[in-house]
């Protein structure tokens, strides 16, 4: 006879377990310690198996006969129920291991190597502040734009506009690596956000390109020096800045391990395009460094902090150091705006190649087939054009107003 509710629920405990028939091969089983478990068996490939149903009163005889029926079906359409439960048993608990929490700490090992320690921390920062409060325990398999839109609309409203692009290429990068190791099948959705996110208005860092304004700064960056009140260290990066004209960042970080003044030069990866790189050093810089080395002490840095020598100053201190001198480093120069400088003149005043200037600013030179074949460092070449820039430099600078 098929059960009832009021037959289950007055169902008491023996001394042993034992069963009661429901219908369609369904039983209760019921324990000396009063559990009551639904089962059913049923037969595949010639083996009797058992399938547990769930624990009653949880699950209701109703619901009981509801998953009995499901498995009946499965197994009309040649699938064993058993096996397809711990199938999918084993997909969630994959799926609850492969968060964006996990991935994007997989990815952030792989991604860090070879990166400025500056970068890392950046990244590490915008991961720890923006984006796993929210998305850390999200599957990574299942999140879609409007998910990434949830941990960039809080940003975009404090007009952080480009931490949100930022951020947006972080998640960008965690999502590729998922799919990229077969967490993830669905596409990448960051792209599709471009239009329903604001932007910034791209600013290019300002530059000075006339002989008038570059010797105008140059006195400025002289009267720096000698100021008792000033380090020595932001002076002489202050200084040597127009000469090399690298990215702020990369000067900061120099070490004297990567400076051959014997050779007059210094060699560093320039970790923004993944290249090895070097800078020909022309006399007045090497006389520079050459007084830096006897202030250094033991320090590694070629700029180390006033807050200890194991640190170098701030990618951000000598733009500080021009706007002390009266510089607009919004709207006249900033100390990345010497690269603009060194690009305009060295073309225009002094007809340098074009090739030559690119490469010192440490750019892809521009080929049809890339740096594949064109592998040409034009080192003499530079050689002689960092020279000539640094004689130019103090023929301005010494020139009556």
């Amino acid at each position: 006879m098929p059960l009832t509710d009021t037959a289950v629920k007055n169902l008491k405990p023996g001394g042993k377990t034992y069963r009661v028939s429901d219908e369609k091969g369904m039983y209760l089983e019921v324990t000396p310690s009063g559990g009551k478990l639904w089962r059913i068996k049923y037969r595949f490939d010639g083996k009797q198996k058992p399938l547990a149903l769930g624990r009653y009163p949880e699950v209701s005889l109703r619901q009981a006969r509801e998953r009995r029926d499901e498995a009946r079906k499965m197994l009309a359409d040649g699938v064993d129920p058993g096996e397809a439960r711990k199938e999918a048993k084993t997909a969630k608990e994959a799926e609850a291991a492969n968060t964006f929490g996990r991935i994007a700490e997989e990815w952030f090992e792989v991604w860090q190597e070879g990166k400025a320690a500056d970068t890392v921390k950046h990244v590490k920062d915008r991961l720890d502040n923006y984006i796993l409060p929210i998305l850390a325990e999200r599957p990574v398999a299942e999140i879609e734009a409007p998910d990434v839109l949830e941990a960039l609309r809080p940003i975009e409203a404090k007009s952080l506009l480009d931490t949100v692009q930022r951020v947006k290429g972080c998640i960008s990068q965690v999502l590729q690596h998922a799919i990229a190791t077969g967490r993830r099948k669905m596409a990448d959705p960051c792209p599709y956000l471009n239009k329903v996110i604001k932007t910034n208005t791209v600013k290019h860092h300002p530059g000075f390109t006339k002989p008038e304004d570059v010797a105008r700064l140059l006195k400025l960056i002289d009267s720096h020096a000698t100021n008792p009140q000033t380090s020595p260290f932001v002076s002489a990066a202050l200084k040597l800045l127009p000469m090399v004209f690298c990215r702020p960042s990369e000067l900061v970080t120099m070490k004297w391990a990567d400076v051959d003044l014997g050779a007059a030069e210094w060699h560093y990866r320039v970790s923004k395009v993944k290249i090895e790189h070097n800078v020909p050093l022309s006399r007045q810089a090497v006389a520079i460094l050459t007084g830096l080395r006897e202030l250094a002490d033991d320090s590694e840095w070629v700029f180390p902090s006033q807050r200890g020598k194991s640190r170098h100053i701030s990618s951000v201190t000598t733009n500080r150091a021009l706007q002390d001198l009266g510089i607009d480093t919004e709207n006249e120069h900033t100390s990345h705006g010497f690269r603009t400088t060194a690009r305009t003149m060295l073309a225009e005043r002094l007809d340098f190649e074009p090739e030559w200037i690119e490469r010192q600013l440490s750019h892809r030179v521009p080929d049809p087939l890339g740096d594949t074949y064109n592998r040409t460092t034009y080192r003499a070449q530079r050689k002689e054009m960092m020279q000539a820039w640094s004689d130019y430099l103090d023929e301005l600078r010494t020139k009556e107003d």
